[in-house]
């Protein structure tokens, strides 16, 4: 019974390892790829958007982010914290992203609708725009450095 013991746990030594070497892999791979963990920074943005927090979506934007007409930082958090006043209610429809990753950061294009206004019902007011906008990964997360959209109703 000994020897069968033995030989049992000689054979489980390695099964055991396989499955502890498997795991280490598994948990290394864990952290979201870049164009995941990028995927990732555009919900949360739209999750700000959302939620109507000019400054959750400020903190999204890098430093030296530059937006239409040279806007700032600061410009986009007040020109957002500005539409959440005018519109009670704010619908984004995002079409799929296409990313181009490179060197120095990344690309992101997509189509969007959007609507805003006070009725329950019907929106006032709606446009699809094409969006592109430029990221960088700073300090291990994605940050928008610029954006710019055109319309695609007239």
């Amino acid at each position: 019974m000994a020897f069968a013991l033995r030989r049992t746990t000689a054979r489980a030594f390695p099964v055991l390892g396989l499955i502890l070497g498997g795991l280490l892999v598994v948990a290394a791979c864990s952290r979201p790829a870049p164009e995941a963990a990028l995927r990732e920074a555009v919900a949360a943005m739209e999750a700000s958007i959302d939620a109507r927090d000019a400054g959750a979506l400020a903190r999204q934007l890098d430093d030296d982010f530059i937006g239409p007409g040279g806007m700032d930082r600061e410009g986009a958090r007040r020109t957002a914290a500005l539409y959440f006043l005018q519109h009670a209610r704010i619908g984004l429809v995002p079409g799929p992203l296409s990313i181009d990753m490179h060197d120095s950061g990344a690309q992101v294009s997509l189509t969007v609708g959007v609507s805003g206004g006070n009725s329950r019902l019907l929106p006032e007011s709606g446009q699809v725009y094409d969006v592109r906008s430029g990221w960088r990964l700073r300090d291990g997360e994605w940050r928008m450095t610029s954006i710019e959209w055109t319309p695609k109703l007239r």
